[in-house]
């Protein structure tokens, strides 16, 4: 039996999904009540019937992608009136006509709601509140797909008692007065801030985003500390772990100063354990410090290929073994010097030290490394330490290679070009990246590195002709002023994060949405082209984050250690090639052509210097690329149809791009919808589809990793930091990893994040729902790795973006 709402509650239903309609082609608000009507029952309260319309229209997104927008609209409704009963203390609402009007008063009554709830940073009721509210654009509201809003709705929106007072627009404004708090003008650069996010041109990361504005302003992403050799310094960089991740922070730890099993400890006259049982105890802290809640502890260990552990290091995420040996939940990278790999191609024999007896390893790269390398093996032929152990490199690079297959870990990282081409070699070493292999800052005993993030989103700045070098001009010059305006406005946990931030206040500017860009223009991932675009974008990028940067330190002073930096000898990134071709002997196989006006900015940063000592750092976005409704990153498409699920509940994802160009050809039907589920979201398959779709909208296992590595190539020669770069390998075997990883780092990458394959994946192939005949929703893929962080189909770590 069919149940039915009452006339005046059927209307208000009706106008509710046809508004959510209007504007949007290739849906139908009766389709939608249709489905609302299928799935109402007598008695339905009115949170729940809104939640049936919402949930109604997302069944219909695997039909037509704009059904993502109506259901973000729906979404939106239920938040409005949600969001207006709290301020007004009894139940109200209002539609997007009205709230064109209602935004202005409704934003100064959220913001005193928010200071009094103790929630708000008091400082925000001293802005203009009224002008605020005008310079607000209600309409950008609808910008919104599903997945973004249902994100901002579920982990971003403050909220008292579960109940949200925030609306979109509010929420871009108290992020961008949060980061304006210290501007002369303070409102004009509140406006300016909040129109770059808004527009979604350009988007903070997640701490930013959470914080910025409130009372605990923790706004930076990312964490990196040297443990020193010394038990209360293990455990003192512990519970900076601890404290750090508390208020969200992705961390990344350099254990290789810890001395290895076996080494003499003078203290107890015993020898010891070795680095790997407090590795456990930091796995542990991870876990049990999960960031109140909004999202889980993360923490990377990285170690150098010739410490003494290292093999069994290589094991920690294994299954297998002593569990007391191990670390289900701890990421870990290698962190290998280029003499490694030296004597992995010469097939030669490699050396492992336990550091306390090689403690000058740690600090030294390039030649000097190499030559003092050989110096310890010649030591320890003449009987001179006591512990150290040879092995082939080529049987110790084999096992990296499988254990990083058959266990998703340890990463793969270049200590030598992270430390030749850092800007600040004057003042410090590069001893680790970070949780997501993108951050290449000094640490030390008394210096926690600290990275503030942020990610232009590329398809905002493309179109079919191209790149639109003056949009991205004004967006990077404001996002490094964001950025900047981050380090003096963050909360700090620890003295030793707020001592490393405030004297070399770097920044790490970053992309998303490389793949939109790419589709946009027409060109495949695999391919000259897209790796020229690459290069290209990156340029753009590079050169304006720069002279952003160089700009603010004419306005604001130079950044404290900035004397004595690459930048104040005139080398800039793309000049910092060169030292690591030097090092290695001319050997870097890179394309280093340029098409902007270096010599003048050269000449810029010798006058005015640098506001910041890095400025450019390739993140995951892994949640903020939801928001914004694009490609991770520089991510390929993962799938042209999938479901992704993460801590905001399952979602529809379908290419809106490739579903426009199969509407063009006449071929998108249910049998086409039919077809991608059966075949992953891969077209290779389907014969009907044209080879130009096919290779335009090939997906990440489709597209040869060598493609992926020479892109990121390109990108890095202009960057100061890193990239985190996943690689897929549809059918990984020995000799192509060797290769790749190889091709990696002669390339000159300094790092490489998750290695994918195909190995695991599976997916429900039935296409048909019940006796109806309607199509199933579509299955979720599920990934070989199953990763702790930053998964393709379950991105739940923020921990950088």
């Amino acid at each position: 039996m069919t149940a039915t709402l009452a006339t005046p509650t059927w209307t208000r239903v009706s106008t509710v999904v046809q508004q959510a309609c209007d504007g949007l082609t290739g849906v139908s608000a009766d389709a939608v009540l249709a489905e609302v009507q299928r799935t109402i029952y007598d008695g339905i309260s009115g949170d729940e019937l809104a939640l049936a319309q919402i949930m109604a229209a997302r069944t219909l997104v695997e039909v037509e992608p704009n059904y993502s927008a109506v259901t973000a609209r729906l979404l939106l409704d239920k938040l409005r009136r949600e969001v207006l009963s709290l301020l007004a203390g009894q139940p109200r609402e209002a539609d997007q006509v009205e709230m064109r009007d209602q935004y202005p008063g409704y934003f100064a009554d959220y913001v005193r709601f928010g200071v009094d709830a103790g929630q708000l940073a008091p400082e925000l009721a001293s802005f203009d509140l009224d002008r605020l509210g005008r310079a607000l654009l209600p309409d950008r509201d609808l910008a919104f797909g599903f997945l973004g809003l249902q994100t901002l709705y579920d982990r971003y929106f403050l909220h008292v008692g579960g109940t949200r007072y925030e609306l979109p627009q509010a929420f871009f404004m108290r992020v961008a007065m949060g980061l304006a708090l210290r501007e002369d003008d303070r409102e004009a650069r509140a406006i300016e801030f909040y129109e770059l996010l808004s527009s979604m041109d350009f988007m903070c990361s997640t701490p930013t985003l959470f914080n910025a504005g409130t009372t605990r302003p923790q706004l930076s992403s990312c964490f990196l500390t040297t443990v020193d050799d010394d038990l209360a310094a293990i455990f003192h960089s512990i519970s900076n772990n601890a404290l750090l991740s508390k208020y969200a922070g992705g961390l990344g730890n350099d254990w290789t100063p810890v001395r290895g099993i076996g080494a003499h400890i003078r203290g107890t006259n015993g020898n010891s354990q070795g680095v790997v049982p407090f590795l456990k105890i930091a796995n542990d802290t991870a876990v049990a410090v999960n960031q109140g809640g909004k999202r889980k502890g993360a923490v990377c260990a990285y170690l150098e290929t010739w410490h003494i552990d290292v093999e069994e290091f290589l094991d920690l995420r294994k299954n297998t073994g002593d569990d007391r040996r191990r670390t289900h939940d701890m990421n870990t990278a290698n962190w290998v010097p280029d003499e490694f790999l030296r004597r992995v191609e010469a097939d030669e024999q490699w050396t492992l030290f336990s550091p306390d007896e090689t403690p000058d390893l740690h600090d030294l790269y390039g030649t000097a490394f190499a030559e003092r390398y050989r110096a310890y093996e010649q030591a320890a032929d003449r009987g001179e330490i006591a512990v150290f152990r040879r092995v082939r490199a080529v049987d110790l690079w084999r096992r990296m290679l499988t254990m990083l297959f058959e266990t998703g870990h340890p990463w793969i990282t270049f200590k030598d070009p992270c430390n030749l081409r850092s800007p600040q070699q004057h003042a410090g070493v590069v001893h680790s990246s970070n949780l997501c292999t993108e951050i290449t800052l000094n640490t030390s005993a008394d210096e926690v590195a600290v990275c503030n993030l942020g990610s232009v989103n590329l398809a905002q700045h493309v179109g079919p002709d191209g790149i639109d070098a003056a949009r991205l001009r004004r967006t990077v010059r404001t996002a490094v002023r964001m950025l900047d305006n981050v380090i003096d406005i963050n909360f700090y946990t620890i003295p030793e994060a707020r001592r490393s931030n405030l004297r070399h206040r770097p920044v790490g500017l970053g992309l998303m949405g490389h793949a939109d860009a790419l589709f946009a223009q027409r060109i495949p991932m695999a391919s000259a082209e897209a790796v020229e675009f690459a290069d290209r974008s990156m340029e753009l990028v590079s050169y304006h984050a720069i002279a952003a940067s160089s700009e603010l330190a004419a306005e604001r002073g130079r950044y404290e250690s900035y004397d004595g930096s690459l930048w104040s000898r005139g080398v800039l990134p793309i000049d910092s090639l060169e030292l690591l071709a030097e090092a290695r002997g001319g050997d870097v196989d890179l394309d280093r052509s340029s098409t902007l006006d270096w010599d003048a900015l050269r000449e810029q940063v010798l006058r005015d210097g640098m506001r910041n000592s890095n400025v450019m750092a390739i993140a995951p976005t892994a949640t903020i690329s939801n928001i914004c409704g694009v490609g991770q990153s520089v991510e390929p498409l993962y799938r042209n149809l999938y479901v992704k699920s993460n801590m905001s509940g399952d979602f529809t994802v379908i290419n809106p791009q490739l579903v426009s160009d199969l509407k063009a050809a006449g071929l998108w039907d249910e049998a086409m919808v039919a077809d991608l589920k059966y075949h992953d979201g891969s077209l290779a398959p389907v014969q009907r589809i044209p080879d130009r779709l096919k290779q335009l909208y090939a997906t990440a296992f489709e597209v040869a990793p060598q493609w992926l590595v020479d892109a990121a190539a390109r990108r890095q020669k202009w960057i100061d930091q890193a990239q985190s770069l996943n690689l897929y390998v549809a059918a990984p075997s020995g000799r192509t990893l060797d290769e790749l990883y190889r091709r990696a780092w002669r390339s000159g990458l300094k790092t490489t994040y998750y290695l994918r394959s195909t190995s695991a994946t599976h997916v429900e192939k039935s296409t048909l729902r019940g006796t109806d005949g309607k199509l199933n929703a579509v299955p979720a893929a599920v990934p070989a790795d199953v990763a702790a962080a930053c998964s393709v189909t379950d991105p739940d770590c923020e921990a950088c973006q």
